[in-house]
């Protein structure tokens, strides 16, 4: 991200301590927690959520956190379409599916996601799943409210 800056183009979110919330939710789910599920798996649940928002900020941040994580190019690039792909195992195509219904709420399928991600995942690592998932929508929503528009340096 060293190419880019982001300018504030509605207000700022320190002014009303809209940060301060985040960053302790931050601290136990962001990109940087240490979590029980897997590592690449977190990465594309953010980067998901980020897409479905849609977040300029956070699709850069997590974009590159995914890759740095280790998760291929191609899946990252292929993400938006996860479910017309042999790239995503059933657990990640689960969480993924989950981390959607969490994200664009609905009433009618939600119980239905929440079930088969818990025959696939401890108690412990669906918590974590639905906080990370939480956690993200709250910074995607954070950004797009305060206008964080990439600037190109240079």
């Amino acid at each position: 991200m060293d190419d880019i800056t982001f300018e504030n183009t509605r207000f700022d979110p320190d002014l009303v301590a809209f940060h301060g919330i985040a960053k302790e939710m931050a601290k136990s789910v962001g990109y940087t927690a240490e979590l029980g599920i897997e590592p690449q798996l977190a990465q594309l649940l953010r980067l998901r959520v980020a897409q479905l928002n849609p977040c300029s900020y956070c699709l850069i941040l997590h974009t590159q956190a995914a890759h740095d994580q280790g998760v291929p190019a191609a899946k990252i690039a292929h993400l938006a379409g996860w479910r017309e792909s042999t790239m995503f195992n059933e657990a990640e195509q689960t969480a993924l599916a989950y981390c959607e219904g969490l994200t664009d709420y609905a009433l009618a399928g939600f119980p239905t996601l929440h079930d088969t991600l818990r025959g696939l995942f401890d108690e412990k690592q669906v918590a974590e799943i639905a906080a990370l998932v939480i956690n993200m929508n709250l910074w995607t929503r954070l950004k797009l409210a305060q206008g964080a528009t990439p600037v190109a340096k240079g």
